[in-house]
C-alpha cells in the first residue's frame, strides 16, 4: 500500500492551482507559527539583505512554492509548459543557441525553479545536477515529473563531467547556485554583506565559454500562471576563481531585489559545512551591486 503522504501528494496534483496557492499560504503561515528554527532563520535572513519589507509576503509565497510541486511534477509536460503566462528576455537565450554556444542558466532559491527548469527543458535538452530526496516515495515522482528533456547529474564527480560535457557540446546546464556546498566544493564570499559559503562550481563552468544567464519564473496573482524571466550578468566575469564567485553572489542578490518577496528567505544559506571551516570577517556593504531594479 502507498504511503498515505503519497496518496495526499497526488490528490493534491488535481487540484487547482489558485486553490494550490491558497493553501499554500496557509501552509506557508503554519510553518512559521510552528518552527521556531525556521522562522529565527527567516527573520535574520530577510533582515540581513534589508528587505523586511517584503517579509510577510514571502511567508506565504514560501509555502505556495511548496504546494504547487504536485501540479509540476504530476501533470503533462505541455500543460506544465503552458502554465508560463508571460517570458521576458528569451532572446538572450535564443542569441547564445545562435553563437552555438553551450548556457549555464542560474536560478536561486526564488519563485518557481522548478518550472524555470522545466520551460527552459522544453526547448532544448538541459542537465542539472540532482541529490535523491531523504524520502524514499517521493523520488520517482521528481525523476519522472521532470520530463525526458531534463537530465539529471549526479551531485558528485561523475555529474560534474557530465555538466561539462552538456557545455562543450552546446547545451544547456541549470543549478540553483545559492545552495550551500560541501566542504571543499565552495568559498567564503559575501552574500548580502555576510560571509556565506558559496559553490564554485557556476564560476567554474563558465569557464567553457557558455553563455551565463540568470533565470527565475515569477508566481503570478490568483493562480494565474508564471512570468519567466531572463537576465544577463551585469560585467563579464573576471578576476580569480573566488572573485568570480564573489560576483555571481551579488548578481544574485541583484536578482533578488527584483522579487524579495518570492525568495525563500527560510533557507539556511549561512550554515558552516562541517570542515568548511570558519567564515572570514567581511565588513558590511561589500556585495551590493548587480542587476538593476
Amino acid at each position: 500500500m502507498p504511503p498515505l503522504s503519497l496518496i495526499l501528494f497526488k490528490a493534491l496534483g488535481c487540484l487547482p492551482l489558485p486553490l494550490l496557492h491558497n493553501l499554500g499560504s496557509l501552509a506557508g503561515w503554519l510553518a512559521w507559527l510552528l518552527s521556531p528554527v525556521y522562522r529565527r532563520n527567516f527573520s535574520a535572513n530577510i533582515a540581513q539583505a534589508g528587505m523586511m519589507e517584503a517579509k510577510w509576503s514571502a511567508i506565504a509565497e514560501a509555502g505556495k512554492g511548496l504546494l504547487e510541486l504536485p501540479k509540476i511534477w504530476l501533470r503533462p509536460q505541455e500543460e506544465v509548459k503552458a502554465r508560463v503566462a508571460k517570458v521576458s528576455g528569451w532572446e538572450l537565450v535564443e542569441g547564445a543557441w545562435a553563437t552555438g554556444r553551450g548556457i549555464l542558466f542560474l536560478t536561486p532559491h526564488m519563485a518557481c525553479f522548478e518550472i524555470a527548469a522545466q520551460y527552459c527543458a522544453a526547448h532544448r535538452p538541459m542537465t542539472v545536477l540532482y541529490r535523491r530526496p531523504k524520502k524514499a516515495w517521493l523520488a520517482p515522482l521528481m525523476e519522472a515529473g521532470r520530463g525526458a528533456n531534463l537530465k539529471l547529474a549526479p551531485a558528485d564527480l561523475s555529474g560534474v563531467r557530465r555538466l561539462l560535457t552538456a557545455l562543450k557540446k552546446g547545451e544547456a546546464v541549470g543549478m540553483l547556485p545559492d545552495q550551500v556546498p560541501g566542504k571543499g566544493e565552495g568559498a567564503w564570499v559575501p552574500f548580502f554583506g555576510r560571509p556565506a559559503y558559496t559553490m564554485t562550481l557556476a564560476a567554474r563552468l563558465a569557464e567553457t565559454g557558455a553563455a551565463v544567464l540568470l533565470v527565475y519564473a515569477e508566481r503570478l496573482h490568483y493562480g494565474a500562471g508564471f512570468h519567466f524571466k531572463v537576465f544577463p550578468l551585469s560585467a563579464p566575469l573576471a578576476g580569480d576563481l573566488t572573485q568570480r564567485t564573489a560576483q555571481l553572489n551579488r548578481e544574485i542578490e541583484g536578482l533578488i531585489r527584483l522579487c524579495p518577496q518570492q525568495y525563500l528567505w527560510g533557507y539556511n544559506r549561512y550554515k558552516e559545512p562541517r570542515g568548511a571551516g570558519a567564515p572570514p570577517a567581511v565588513g558590511q556593504g561589500e556585495g551590493q551591486q548587480g542587476i538593476p531594479s
